[in-house]
């Protein structure tokens, strides 16, 4: 997949083109983007995506923003898995910001990106103070030329398939539903980096994994598996979260014991997949305790393999 930073270069061809944050891709996205590829290869157009960075409720209200629960880079490398052709990444400022409908429709989707196709959700709004609707993208398209399709919204059991209700899931430990409405478990990329080696002391040696997320949407201990070493995945237990009891961490930190693994993975870019929650994170009264708690979680993780 082709990756582009903003909208200023115009398109090489026309283009099928939808637009959204797709924080997570869940199964509600990935409808979308299905719909996308094949409308794009019926017509023989590259299927095309425009996202936003930052998320714009980070813009707007950034204390009062809801956790990611994809970095950008996650969220590019899961729609390209999605067939998608190409994304243009587009910085959400006060000068984008302040673009009205009419304007956002005559630079950015006709002059930009060239949308001979445009495939939206159904409750999209665009614009300054989000006066742009489908409505007014529908009688643009038959002024401008470009068909504009409305996608409804994916369903399960009842509850629409969105961020909102993932990001949810995942807080209060339901890591299977939220599985469900993503589609695949919940997951975290990051790179092995030097610690302490506190885990090693305890004897439960443990890769460090910095993330990017400042604030992951979820924290505590669970059943793990990881992707991206060899002979893998691997099964695991980890803590994500600030480590109160080895001195409180300023950012969150994930660490990964692997059942049965002794290898130097210093560097390694790991895919961490959170199967199921454990516990919550907690402070003990020194290290033995924490000793002892981990001897249990790493006992209580290998049940829920064998299971």
């Amino acid at each position: 997949m082709l990756v582009y930073r903003g909208y200023s270069q115009t398109a090489h061809r026309a283009t099928v083109l939808t637009i959204g944050n797709f924080d997570g891709v869940h199964i509600g996205h990935r409808a979308l983007l299905a719909r996308l590829t094949r409308t794009a290869a019926s017509v023989g157009l590259p299927s095309a995506v425009l996202t936003f960075e930052p998320h714009p409720r980070e813009f707007f209200a950034p204390q009062a923003a809801p956790p990611r629960l994809s970095t950008l880079r996650e969220k590019l490398e899961l729609v390209a898995d999605d067939g998608v052709d190409v994304a243009y990444v587009c910085r959400f400022n006060a000068a984008f910001a302040s673009m009205s409908a009419d304007q956002f429709i005559e630079r950015v989707l006709v002059g930009g990106l060239r949308a001979r196709h445009l495939i939206v959700g159904d409750d999209f709004r665009f614009g300054a103070r989000r006066a742009g609707d489908f409505a007014r993208l529908r009688a643009a398209g038959a002024h401008s030329g470009f068909v504009v399709e409305a996608m409804e919204s994916i369903t399960l059991d009842g509850v629409r398939a969105s961020s909102s209700a993932v990001r949810e899931a995942l807080q209060e430990g339901r890591l299977e539903h939220a599985a469900t409405l993503l589609g695949r478990p919940y997951s975290i990329d990051g790179r092995v980096v030097r610690g302490e080696q506190l885990g090693r002391q305890l004897g439960f040696a443990t890769a460090n994994i910095r993330i990017k997320h400042d604030r992951p949407p979820l924290l505590g201990v669970f059943a793990v598996e990881v992707k991206g070493l060899p002979g893998g995945p691997h099964r695991g237990a980890a803590n994500l979260g600030y480590r109160p009891t080895a001195g409180q961490e300023a950012r969150p930190l994930l660490e990964v014991h692997l059942f049965d693994f002794a290898a130097d993975i210093y560097g390694a870019h790991l895919n961490v997949r959170f199967l199921h929650k454990l516990r919550d994170e907690m402070k003990f009264a020194d290290l033995a305790a924490l000793k002892a708690r981990i001897a249990l979680d790493v006992a209580a993780a290998k049940a829920y393999f064998q299971s």
